[in-house]
């Protein structure tokens, strides 16, 4: 079961873990500061509140800089948030994507969230040669395109287009996709049993409507999908790019080392 976030700026919890009166002597400063803001982050909560800037400063007799630097550093990696004002609290878990194949819904579930999707366009459109060749359709060939902001317990998490074939799949443009999976639909309406996908994923800026759509400030990190999924027999089903907020997304890959050395 995910864990649940405490209300927005609340404080530590009663017999949260108390933090070292001091430093050691013997190690730089920086390095157990940061040490100890790492332990304490894996003992609170979602939503807990962190000691001040200037509490943590006079408390280890570091700079206050040196402290802002640390956090800065939680905040960037998607560990804090801070509220203007009020502080600076634990932020939820990330969310990880591991190496199966599986739907956003699948995975929301999965973790104990409520998946949902906001339909931003739902239209036909001619299939660029790009498209056409990633589908293998001949170009112009007609392609639903579906355009989605996936979300998780109401919290926007990406958004998504997702180009399907007319033709293999006649009435999928009227399909309400507001609360559906896609991978159900397909299974269910046109008995499609998915094989493999190929994956490519880069870092990106968020910006303009996507910034928007996301709840995320222009420029912010974030983690761009582009997917093809094939059927069991090979042959192309979809082809979607989804843009996930950096903070808020992981992937969790389990590598095994070959005996081949990679190829160029």
């Amino acid at each position: 079961m995910a864990r649940r976030a405490r209300p927005r700026g609340s404080s530590p919890p009663a017999g949260s873990p108390r933090l070292p009166r001091r430093l050691a002597g013997s190690r730089p400063k920086g390095a157990q500061l940061r040490e100890i803001l790492d332990g304490l982050l894996a003992s609170l909560p979602p939503g807990s509140e962190l000691p001040s800037e200037r509490e943590l400063a006079e408390r280890y007799g570091v700079a206050r800089m040196t402290v802002r630097g640390e956090i800065d550093r939680l905040t960037a990696e998607g560990l804090t948030y801070r509220l203007q004002g009020r502080g600076t609290f634990v932020a939820d878990p990330r969310v990880a994507q591991a190496g199966a194949l599986s739907s956003f819904t699948e995975d929301m579930r999965s973790r104990g969230l409520a998946p949902s999707s906001a339909v931003r366009a739902q239209e036909v459109i001619e299939a660029s040669e790009i498209l056409a060749g990633k589908l293998e359709l001949a170009p112009g060939s007609p392609v639903l395109r579906l355009d989605r902001v996936r979300m998780a317990d109401g919290t926007a998490m990406a958004v998504e287009q997702a180009y399907l074939p007319v033709a293999r799949f006649p009435g999928v443009d009227d399909a309400d996709f507001s609360d559906a999976s896609l991978f159900e639909l397909l299974a269910e309406r046109w008995e499609v049993q998915l094989g493999d996908a190929d994956q490519r994923v880069v870092a990106v800026a968020i910006q303009g409507e996507d910034a928007v759509a996301l709840d995320a400030a222009p420029g912010q990190p974030g983690l761009r999908f582009e997917t093809l999924t094939r059927d069991a027999a090979g042959t192309p089903v979809f082809y979607a790019v989804s843009l996930y907020r950096g903070d808020r997304y992981e992937i969790d890959l389990r590598q095994v080392r070959s005996d081949e050395p990679p190829r160029p």
